[in-house]
Formats: C-alpha cells, sequence, structure tokens
C-alpha cells in the first residue's frame, strides 16, 4: 500500500463560497422548531411532511420536491438534543448540486456546518473496487469563511482516520516511518530515523525493548520544524502499530482493534500537519516510537527490569501495558530541552474506557491554566475532553521492591490514573504537560463518525494552539 493513498487524505471539492446563486435550502429542525413551522407550509408540502412521518428526530431526513418534479427543500431532523455534527448525515443522501444551510438553524450546528458536511463524505475504501466517480453535492459557504482553516482540519480528521483504518500488515514501523518522511517532505522540515539496535547507542531503552521481538525493528522518529527561537511545541505520539500484548497475550476478542493501537501517533502526526500547514510561530518537533509488541524468544518478559532514559529502572509487571514504556523514553528525551509546552496522545489503557466511555477522551496536567485553556477549546471545538487528576495518593502504588519504579500499579483500581502518574515521573522541567489517554475509534455509527479510526482530541488541540500562539 503506497503512503500517498492514506496521508494526507482528504475531502474533495465538497463547498462552494456564497455568491448569492440560488442553492437548496436546508432545514435543520427541533421538533420544538418543526411545529412552529408547521403553520408556514403549503398544503402539498405539509402532506408530503404527514405521509412521510417526519417528526424531526435525530437524523431523519426529508426531500421536498418542487412543482416541477426538483427539489426544492430539504429537512433535517436534530431531535430534542441537536447534534453539532448533524449535517454529516446528508452529503451521501443528496443529489448533486448547492445547498445552503437555514440561518434558524441552532448556533452549534451552524459552527460545524463544514467539518460535519466533510465528515459526511468520508470513506474507508483504500482495499475496494473503485465505483464510478459522481459529482458530490456542494455546501455554500459563507464568503467570510476561513476555508483554509476548514480544509486543514478536515485533512487532519481524514487522515488521523486513514492513519487508523489502514491494517497492520500495511501500516507498520516502516510504513509509519514512510508517512513521516513524506510529510517531513511536504513541510520542508527535518527527520532523524533512529531505528533497532541503535537504539541502545542513542539510549532508548525502552522503546528498543517492546519492538525487539518483531520482524519489522523498533524506530524513534523525530521531526523537527520552525523556527528554533520561537517557543518550543512538542507533540508526541504512541505508534505501536500491533499489540498482541506480548508474553501477556491478549485474548482473541482483545486483539480484534489493536491495528489502532498506533492511534495516538495518527492524532499527533494529524496535529503536526495542521500546524505546520498554518505556520503557527512555534519550534515544533514531533516525536513517535514506531514499534510491534510481538511474541518472540527476545520478547521482553513480565519481571523484567528496564533501564530507562531518565535513568530510572522500571520494574515490568505485564507485558500489555507496553505504550507507557515507549512513550517513557520519548517524554524524557522530550523534557531535557523544557518545552514551552508539551503533549503526548496515546490509546493507554482499558481503564480510561471503563470512566469515560469511548467517545470522551480524559487529560491530564498538572497546570490549571492549560486545563481551563483545553476545556474553553474543547467547549468551542465540539471535541468533548475532560481532565483527570494526577492523584498524588496513588502514586506510591507504583512502587517496587527491585527497582526504582514499577511500570503498573499494585491495584486492579484507577489504572488510567497510574498510567499517567507513571509517565510524570519522567516529566520534571516542562510546566504544560498534557497527557491524552484516547480512545481514538468509533465503536457506533453516528452522523459523520461511522465504524472506524477517529480523531479525538486533535481539533481542540489545535484550536488551543490556534489562540495560544497565533495562527494565519
Amino acid at each position: 500500500m503506497s503512503v500517498d493513498g492514506i496521508f494526507p487524505a482528504q475531502p474533495g471539492d465538497i463547498y462552494v463560497t456564497d455568491k448569492g446563486k440560488p442553492a437548496c435550502l436546508i432545514r435543520a429542525l427541533t421538533p420544538a422548531m418543526l411545529e412552529s413551522w408547521r403553520a408556514e407550509l403549503a398544503g402539498p408540502h405539509l402532506l408530503w411532511m404527514e405521509t412521510a412521518h417526519f417528526s424531526a428526530a435525530r437524523g431523519e431526513v426529508l426531500l421536498l420536491p418542487d412543482s416541477a418534479g426538483g427539489l426544492e427543500a430539504v429537512l433535517l431532523g436534530l431531535g430534542a438534543n441537536p447534534d453539532p455534527m448533524a449535517l454529516a448525515a446528508l452529503p451521501k443522501k443528496l443529489p448533486e448540486g448547492a445547498y445552503r444551510l437555514d440561518s434558524n438553524a441552532p448556533q452549534a450546528v451552524r459552527d460545524m456546518a463544514p467539518l460535519a458536511w466533510a465528515m459526511g463524505t468520508y470513506t474507508f475504501d483504500i482495499y475496494k473496487k473503485p465505483k464510478s466517480a459522481s459529482e458530490p453535492p456542494k455546501l455554500v459557504l459563507d464568503s467570510a469563511a476561513n476555508r483554509p482553516r476548514i480544509e486543514r482540519l478536515n485533512r487532519a480528521v481524514f487522515s488521523a482516520r486513514h492513519l487508523i483504518n489502514t491494517p497492520a500488515a500495511d501500516m507498520g514501523p516502516k510504513a509509519l516511518q514512510a508517512v513521516m518522511e513524506k510529510l517531513a517532505a511536504t513541510h520542508k522540515a527535518q527527520l532523524t530515523a533512529i531505528c533497532g539496535d541503535d537504539l541502545l547507542t542513542e539510549n532508548y531503552p525502552m522503546i528498543h525493548a517492546v519492538g525487539r521481538a518483531a520482524v519489522q525493528s523498533p524506530r524513534f522518529l523525530d521531526l523537527l520544524w520552525g523556527d528554533e527561537a520561537a517557543p518550543k511545541l512538542t507533540l508526541i505520539g504512541k505508534g505501536v502499530c500491533f499489540d498482541t500484548g506480548g508474553l501477556n497475550l491478549k485474548p482473541g476478542n482483545y486483539m480484534d482493534l489493536m491495528k489502532k493501537d498506533m492511534g495516538g501517533a495518527a492524532l499527533a502526526i494529524a496535529l503536526a500537519d495542521a500546524v505546520m500547514d498554518a505556520k503557527l510561530p512555534v519550534r515544533l518537533r514531533l516525536m513517535i516510537g514506531a514499534v510491534e509488541n510481538a511474541i518472540g524468544p527476545d520478547a521482553f518478559r513480565p519481571g523484567d527490569v528496564l533501564e530507562s532514559r531518565k535513568g530510572l529502572s522500571v520494574e515490568i509487571g505485564n507485558t500489555d501495558a507496553e505504550g507507557r514504556l515507549v512513550l517513557a523514553d520519548m517524554l524524557a528525551e522530550a523534557d531535557d530541552e523544557a518545552p514551552d509546552m508539551m503533549v503526548d496522545f496515546a490509546t493507554l489503557t482499558g481503564a480510561a474506557r471503563v470512566a469515560m466511555g469511548p467517545e470522551l477522551t480524559p487529560f491530564y496536567t498538572h497546570s490549571d491554566r492549560l486545563a481551563d485553556g483545553l476545556a474553553e477549546a474543547a467547549n468551542a471545538a465540539h471535541d468533548p475532553l475532560w481532565r483527570m487528576p494526577l492523584w498524588p495518593g496513588y502514586d506510591g502504588w507504583l512502587d517496587s521492591p527491585i527497582a526504582d519504579v514499577s511500570h503498573i500499579s499494585s491495584s486492579p483500581m484507577g489504572g488510567s490514573i497510574t498510567a499517567a502518574l507513571f509517565l510524570a515521573r519522567f516529566v520534571e522541567q516542562c510546566q504544560d504537560w498534557v497527557h491524552f489517554d484516547t480512545y481514538a475509534w468509533n465503536l457506533k455509527p453516528r452522523a459523520g463518525r461511522p465504524v472506524g479510526g477517529e480523531a479525538q482530541a486533535v481539533r481542540a488541540v489545535y484550536d488551543y494552539l490556534e489562540k495560544r500562539f497565533g495562527g494565519q
């Protein structure tokens, strides 16, 4: 599979700038709005609506014909609590042409309309036989809309989804390196790749330990971009391209989705692409630990004690908790230069899903200022995040009798918190560090969010970075 087929993926020509030309109206309605609007309906439309039993329930779509048999308007049901992404239900259901969202639609739906429209066109079909191309319907954008920003974020979501959805046979450590090479070439960035036993020479022992049993050698991918004098922004992604669980082998039903265990890397790459495309005034560093956690004669074992880049000895309690080991070496390296802000993304713990479910992404930080800014950005971007505590009372659960620290807790409870506390052991100088324990997957289909990879937290973090560092 060519890297060109998966990154950077983006929607086609799906917008038209408003120049006052006629366009089919989309009326997005809650049940209460529908009742207010019924009195204004012409007789034939009212009868048509009642025949179709349109009630403005979430996701309902009704096409209203005109007297010539064409399309006069589209009714979109929002339900009582409108989903900001509701417009995503339309692009695959509408004929070609230009469509304009009614100005009376709820503000959140209007704010998200461009992204929702794009996400409604998303499909992961690179392994399917090509279908005959048809002209997609186009959404009319306000003449003042920031189209470069809209398309930048569309591309970020599309490319993150594609990277996560691609099977591990085509998205192993080598392919992830190829993606980084293309990203560096696109933005004229500098990329360093440290592979195999060179990881030991260059002192990344835990990245090496996690990936050394796989056929494809582990690697640390380090990209630099921007003015060296600018504020330092470091993005870090867990790139476990497939996770068998190692010698603590996962049961089959837990291994089904493990192609997505490089979701953290996909999110960091998509965000870095957006940052560079926007030319945010930062010195960006993007760090990816690309490994496969495989079983083999050289696999690391429960009970082993590993050295880390930071110099802490780490006792291994379970080889299926490998992602934090990969992150820890990168965090230690990044923290050495005390960046102004450091963000890591990882599909790290099942405990985060128990606490938050699949749709809400928890994050951890010591900085109240950063947490408040991210919460504000999450609300603005309709990209849900929730702060979780780095509770110091649980730090002792990581004590080891034979090493400086155990990499998993001695308790079965609070697993996402103790994982974050383990990572915090490797961060001392950066004051604005945030860790995202993300799922990066949609379990159930929703408007614009089909089952498969999802770019969780990317839009919220980009919104925050844009406000903090300034952008175009």
